[in-house]
């Protein structure tokens, strides 16, 4: 039999492309030798993708802000100067009404949550057969990558990785601030006061709240963004109704163009409030890590 036939029968034996798994296909991690996740928490799986792309988001976000800083200068400033000035100027006027003490590093971490995780949303943009279309073009250099999800953000993983970090910058803080003895006299004596019969209920109400902080920090940011990109791949598939023998071609251009564009417009806010809203609540977190009950 020729490689002709072959290949002909081969895609005779595939199953048609459907809705269903037009969308499963891009909503796929690349997993590491792991294998896909069989639970809810696996540590042996790791997401390649969300991995690569949330390092390299990073990089560029330091590289950003290192060229910033370097290119500032007290005269006249350019317009890239006036774009940082600004992010920086609304940044610190944020930590500083809600963070009460040293805001050496506070401030910059903000400043860097808020930058990288604009990235990490903006990747939303890119439209989602650009990536199936690349993995098609590099398996010709054999390269076979089965799945790539180019988005960390629709990554549960990634969100709560990051979520569960503030939280650790808040136990940082509070044991600065307050002492390893202060932090667990708080843990403690509130909200119910420092009876000592109170104490098992003080702590249990303390972890519960701090899990919840972790928890809806990452689902938060997790659930918009995982929203947006399912909108996405609808459009699409309302731009491509032709795949799935329909003949709806003025339909399929309405759905491809004007809805995407609309939706591609109207999720540049989704993307920057997303990002604003993980920096205060960080701020937020950490302010509250400097008060006392």
């Amino acid at each position: 039999m020729s490689s002709e036939v072959k290949a002909a029968a081969e895609v005779a034996n595939q199953a048609p492309l459907t809705p269903t798994a037009y969308i499963a296909e891009h909503l796929q991690n690349l997993n590491s030798v792991g294998g896909p996740q069989d639970g809810i928490i696996n540590f042996s799986v790791l997401n390649l993708d969300t991995l690569f792309w949330t390092a390299l988001m990073g990089i560029i976000t330091v590289v950003f802000l290192l060229i910033a800083a370097r290119r500032s200068s007290p005269g006249v400033p350019g317009r890239f100067q006036c774009l940082v000035e600004m992010l920086v100027d609304m940044v610190e006027t944020q930590s500083k009404g809600i963070v009460h003490g040293d805001r050496s590093y506070i401030a910059p971490l903000a400043l860097f949550v808020f930058c990288w995780i604009i990235l990490l949303n903006t990747l939303d943009l890119v439209p989602v057969d650009w990536v199936v279309g690349v993995n098609h073009f590099i398996e010709g250099f054999g390269i076979h990558v089965p799945h790539h999800k180019l988005v960390p953000t629709t990554d549960l993983n990634a969100t709560l990785g990051l979520s569960f970090s503030v939280l650790l910058l808040v136990f940082f803080y509070s044991i600065k601030i307050k002492g390893v003895g202060g932090f667990a006299k708080e843990l403690l004596s509130a909200p119910f006061g420092p009876k000592w019969y109170l104490a098992p209920f003080n702590l249990v109400l303390n972890i519960i709240e701090y899990i919840a902080k972790g928890v809806s920090l990452g689902m938060r940011l997790f659930g918009n963004m995982y929203a947006g990109e399912l909108i996405f791949l609808l459009i699409a598939l309302l731009g491509s109704i032709w795949t799935f023998s329909l003949d709806l071609s003025m339909l399929g251009f309405v759905g491809h163009v004007i809805a995407g564009s609309a939706w591609a417009i109207f999720h540049i806010l989704v993307i920057l409030l997303q990002a604003f809203i993980f920096m205060m609540l960080t701020l937020v977190y950490i302010g509250q890590a400097h008060s006392h009950h």
